[in-house]
């Protein structure tokens, strides 16, 4: 079993950044291919990124390809999602999310475990 709790989220202006952290208990982190999602109000869940269990592979969604930076420190078990240039459309709730699976994967259900989710506003 794992547990994630994320953190880092708040109100920024266009164009600024925020990193987000994802604290993992329980397990190993290093065991885990780690992701991160986001829902905006009235949308679907949507892949940000996700991050290979050594950290030396990433892959992204679209919409954020080339602004956002996942990274991790299994030493500390924590994940980090920066985030730059941000735009109002990146409103949402940020989720932290950890698979077992085999390789890097944008599917949510290949993530078993979730964390609580932190919200990131960004105004125009």
């Amino acid at each position: 079993q794992v547990q994630l709790v994320e953190s880092g989220g708040g109100l920024v202006q266009a164009g600024g950044s925020l990193r987000l952290s994802c604290g993992v208990s329980g397990r190993t982190s290093s065991s885990y291919i780690m992701g991160w999602f986001r829902q905006a109000p009235g949308k679907e869940r949507e892949f940000v990124g996700a991050i290979s269990r050594s950290g030396e592979s990433t892959y992204y969604g679209d919409p954020v390809k080339g602004r956002f930076t996942i990274s991790r420190d299994n030493a500390k078990k924590l994940v980090y999602l920066q985030m730059n240039s941000l735009k109002p459309e990146d409103t949402a709730v940020y989720y932290c999310a950890a698979s077992t699976v085999y390789t890097i994967t944008s599917t949510g259900i290949d993530y078993a475990y979730w964390g609580q989710g932190t919200q990131v506003t960004v105004s125009s």
